[in-house]
Parts: C-alpha cells; sequence; structure tokens
C-alpha cells in the first residue's frame, strides 16, 4: 500500500501533480479504498483536468456504494455535462445515503425540477423547510401537480420575506402562464 501521509501537505500547497503521482500510484493497488479514487477525481478537478474526474468518481461508488459524497461528486459531473438524469440518480443516491445533507437534497430538488419531475422536486425541498429557493422549488412542484392551495402558502410565506422575493418572482413567472400579481405585500409584511 502506498504511504498517503504527504497527501495532506501535497493539498495545502496546492500541489496538483504530486498529490496526483501519489494517488495514482495508490489506485493501483489492489483492493484501493473508495477514498483513493475519490481523492484522485478532486485533485483532478482542483487541476482543472475534468476528462478522468467522472472515471475514477465511478471507481469510488463502485468500492463502496455507500460513500455518500462520491455520489454527490459523481452528480456533479454529470450536471456539467448536462447529464440529468444521471445527476438526478446521482443526487437521489447520495441524500439517501446522507438524509441530513441539505446540499444533496437541495441538489437533487433543483436538477428534479428541470427534469419536471414535481413528486421528486418536492419530496426533495420539504425537509428544507423556510429556505427561499426550496420553497420556490415546492411552490412551482405544486402549481404544477395542482396543490394550488398548498401552492399559494408557500408563495405567501416567500412574498413575505424581502430578500426572498428574486425567488417569488422567478417562480411565479415560471408558472405564471400569462398572470402575474400586480401588487407585492409591502416590505414589513
Amino acid at each position: 500500500m502506498t504511504d498517503l501521509s504527504p497527501l495532506g501537505a501535497l493539498i495545502a500547497a496546492q500541489d496538483w501533480a504530486g498529490a496526483e503521482r501519489l494517488l495514482r500510484a495508490a489506485a493501483t493497488a489492489p483492493n484501493a479504498p473508495a477514498a483513493v479514487f475519490y481523492n484522485l477525481a478532486k485533485v483532478l478537478e482542483a487541476a482543472g483536468q475534468d476528462a478522468e474526474r467522472r472515471d475514477w468518481l465511478q471507481r469510488a461508488v463502485a468500492a463502496d456504494p455507500g460513500y455518500a459524497i462520491a455520489w454527490f461528486e459523481l452528480a456533479r459531473a454529470a450536471l456539467a455535462e448536462d447529464a440529468l438524469e444521471a445527476a438526478q440518480d446521482g443526487f437521489a443516491r447520495a441524500w439517501a445515503l446522507a438524509p441530513q445533507d441539505g446540499d444533496a437534497a437541495l441538489s437533487l430538488a433543483r436538477v428534479a425540477l428541470r427534469r419536471g419531475d414535481w413528486a421528486e422536486a418536492l419530496r426533495a425541498a420539504q425537509p428544507l423547510g423556510p429556505l427561499a429557493e426550496a420553497r420556490a422549488i415546492r411552490y412551482r412542484a405544486l402549481c404544477e401537480t395542482g396543490q394550488r392551495a398548498a401552492a399559494q402558502e408557500e408563495m405567501a410565506a416567500l412574498l413575505a420575506v424581502p430578500n426572498a422575493r428574486p425567488h417569488a418572482l422567478k417562480a411565479l413567472t415560471r408558472v405564471a402562464r400569462g398572470r402575474l400579481p400586480l401588487r407585492l405585500p409591502a416590505a414589513g409584511g
């Protein structure tokens, strides 16, 4: 097994070439741990060498299917390639493995929304509470699934918070079907 103890110092010094050499050597070992593949993918990303990143992340989740952060990064890589179905699957797996990961839930909700998967967008945005973007996602999903009363509650909550209004207006225009409210509540509530 390759001694990985210098890895932290190489990363701190942003010596991506040195870190890559060390991790590639470690990756050749039989039964190399998923963390080696994951870290190699992250080093390649930091070095601007994205071509192999997805392959190394796939090796990480093959070595450890329960490695949530690798699923998250694999989904990010898929999203960068505009592979929305693969991105949604990766974010869903990351969130299932780490239900406390709000970033995975929000990323899943965003991708599901883009794909028109209203039920999944709503499910992922639900535990994110009063987060403005999550409320906007819930509003859109509720509108698209015909749940008008619940949608109006989400929109009222969004409009009541002045700094959340950009999310509210964007969501309103997406589902407006030609009708927008002409009056917004006063900034004080």
